[in-house]
């Protein structure tokens, strides 16, 4: 799904901005809000978090997050490229409309901006002090907010961006770095995550659908390496309940993420559905980690279309406690 972006402007006059945003002081930075009572999104002993992909379409910084994450009552996070960005990273030029057409030299200008881009990341990462993923930390952490996954995607970096990665998630109080799953990444950065001392996580698509899949042959790379199991893709893909691969693999797999979409026989296959209304069996896994006492991370990730007059804090809100009512 391809999100709509909102400002940060226009995100905080709608009546969920204002909300999300009204525990603040008047002229206090966002991390400073007074707001007392911690979240606690831990239910019938299952860690119930998000990923903060969830936020996509509307402003995403740091301290933004953790507001939203209050907004919702949720404890444990996910973080994806909203680290670097609050932080600083170099930004890639603006896309280029459709149908819009460049002069030779304005395309010469743009290909010679993306040809430095790669470069200006790599010297960022490796010069950025990682007292500012600790600043990151204290301030989730002071709000009752456990940062457990730092999802920078760094297969494609150099060792010492992917080294970057791992100190970086060490700081924040991460127990992994996850990337994709690809045959390239769970090769690289398992050797990586032995030496931190840590894990490489690598969330999954629509893999385990393709023909002579395996999943032993990546997991077998390094004994650091873990599964990020997405049940919405896996039933999607597969049509198989997703409780056989949880119980064969519950000790390789310290997260899930959660999303509800049809079967491949439905008559709109594999479609994000409003949690409910599709047809993965959420409840049957939440139940089963609750029964088998797994210390396995529940992260929502929100990608079905936001209903007319709602936004990505009022569904994470309802699919939060969709889930939480499963458990209680």
């Amino acid at each position: 799904m391809k999100a709509s972006k909102i400002s940060r402007r226009q995100f905080l006059g709608t009546a969920a901005g204002a909300a999300a945003f009204s525990i603040l002081p008047a002229g206090l930075p966002l991390a400073t809000s007074t707001r007392t009572k911690k979240p606690n999104s831990k239910v019938g002993g299952v860690q119930l978090g998000l990923t903060t992909y969830c936020y996509r379409s509307i402003p995403h910084k740091a301290d933004e997050v953790l507001q939203y994450l209050l907004e919702s009552g949720v404890s444990s996070v996910e973080m994806r490229l909203v680290l670097e960005e609050t932080l600083g990273l170099p930004q890639a030029p603006p896309r280029v409309a459709p149908g819009t057409v460049l002069s030779d030299a304005e395309k010469a200008e743009r290909e010679k901006a993306q040809a430095g881009l790669r470069e200006a990341q790599r010297q960022w990462r490796l010069s950025l002090p990682m007292q500012k993923y600790a600043e990151i930390r204290k301030m989730y952490n002071d709000a009752g907010v456990n940062i457990h996954i730092a999802k920078f995607v760094p297969s494609g970096w150099s060792d010492e961006e992917i080294d970057y990665a791992f100190n970086a998630a060490k700081t924040l109080g991460a127990y992994g770095v996850t990337d994709e799953f690809t045959d390239q990444a769970s090769q690289r950065l398992g050797k990586f995550a032995e030496k931190h001392k840590s894990l490489a996580i690598y969330h999954t698509h629509g893999q385990f659908g393709m023909p002579g899949f395996d999943i032993d042959k990546y997991l077998g790379y390094s004994s650091a390496n873990r599964l990020n199991l997405d049940i919405g893709h896996y039933y999607g893909s597969t049509g198989l309940h997703p409780n056989a691969i949880i119980e064969k693999y519950h000790k390789l797999i310290p997260s899930i993420h959660v999303k509800d979409k049809t079967g491949p026989k439905h008559a709109k296959p594999n479609a994000n559905m409003p949690f409910g209304e599709g047809e993965t069996p959420i409840a049957d896994v939440l139940l089963l980690i609750k029964k088998e006492r797994w210390p396995i991370n529940v992260d929502l990730e929100l990608e079905y279309a936001i209903p007319e007059g709602s936004d990505p804090v009022k569904e994470v809100t309802k699919c939060i406690e969709y889930m939480r009512n499963i458990l209680e």
